[in-house]
């Protein structure tokens, strides 16, 4: 199976965890997720790139905030939407530099700047729930949310961060170029950090202080695109049954059916893989062939699986497995 391809790459995976955060290390990750994405398009697959931006624009928030402090009047400090715009040209720019290495100039790319249209009485405006920027002591945490009004909540026991409003993504104004550029054989970045918040007014669009979840913005574009598998890429190779307990595993084929049924059943939390999975069975749902959500050295085989079982694989979610797994509902490894 070969045909268009919207791969998601992770804001932690260009700056992850324990890291300096600096540009040459995430030059160094790019360079690993320019390898995995030139095998795909070496096979025949036509791409479209979305990346996160959550540690980066966190980031970026903080020094501005710390900045401004030393250079008031000098240097005011931006809005959240457009630190999110800047961005997205920052890490598309890594991208982008890392493919053409990769590819050699051989195929055309882009990177668009691209705008994502929500809701104004988007309920997420009013309970924030999307971690941006690095981890706080509760000491630290304390003092950002007294003197900056920050929201601060713990992250899966790693520290606290700040958490900003994450409405859900709509249409993409660019949507229409995209699909042109696409249609020319260009690679395309774009829908970064899941696209610059903003809403309709009565003189046009304009931004909004919030941070647009990425996977369910690649989801939104994937279909939007017509694409025919959406990959997930993240640090694990595979999603995970009952993680942390005695009875864990990993999945490698999984129906889209039972994907909702564990999604209901608490088996994805809403901050680590449960925005994955939500992605997927939507995508799926709304005409997509496959799903993948996997690190970057398995991405090729998860999209080119031939339904064998293999321990080399991440996961793949497709609509309906019957006939092609025998009646086996999963398929996990002991």
């Amino acid at each position: 199976m070969v045909g268009t391809a919207l791969i998601a790459l992770g804001g932690n995976a260009l700056s992850p965890a324990g890291g300096t955060g600096s540009y040459d290390e995430q030059c160094e990750q790019a360079a690993q997720m320019a390898t995995a994405i030139a095998e795909v398009i070496a096979k025949g697959w036509r791409v479209v790139i979305v990346h996160g931006n959550g540690p980066q624009v966190g980031a970026l928030a903080l020094q501005q905030a710390f900045q401004h402090e030393r250079v008031a009047g000098f240097v005011p400090p931006e809005p959240l939407f457009s630190l999110g715009a800047m961005t997205q040209g920052q890490v598309g720019s890594i991208l982008v530099m890392a493919l053409q290495r990769h590819l050699g100039g051989e195929s055309p790319i882009a990177c668009v700047v691209t705008h994502t249209v929500v809701a104004a009485d988007d309920p997420a405006f009013a309970c924030p729930t999307k971690p941006i920027g690095p981890f706080f002591s509760a000491e630290e945490a304390s003092a950002l949310a007294r003197d900056r009004g920050w929201v601060m909540v713990d992250d899966a026991g790693r520290g606290l961060r700040r958490v900003v409003p994450s409405p859900v993504p709509q249409r993409f104004l660019e949507a229409a170029a995209i699909r042109q550029l696409v249609s020319h054989g260009t690679l395309v970045v774009a829908g970064g950090g899941g696209g610059v918040p903003v809403i309709a007014s009565s003189n046009g669009f304009v931004g909004v202080e919030a941070v647009i979840d990425k996977d369910l913005a690649a989801s939104s574009l994937a279909r939007s695109l017509g694409a025919d598998a959406l990959a997930l890429v993240t640090a694990v190779p595979n999603v995970e049954l009952d993680f942390g307990t005695p009875r864990q595993r990993s999945l490698y084929h999984l129906d889209v059916g039972d994907a909702e049924r564990y999604l209901s059943d608490g088996q994805f939390p809403p901050g680590s893989m449960g925005p994955k999975i939500e992605a997927s069975i939507t995508f799926l749902r709304q005409g997509g062939q496959v799903a993948v959500i996997t690190s970057p050295e398995r991405l090729l085989a998860t999209l080119d699986d031939d339904h064998a079982p293999d321990t080399n694989m991440g996961t793949r979610i497709e609509v309906d497995l019957a006939s092609a797994l025998t009646g086996e509902e999963v398929r996990w490894s002991r």
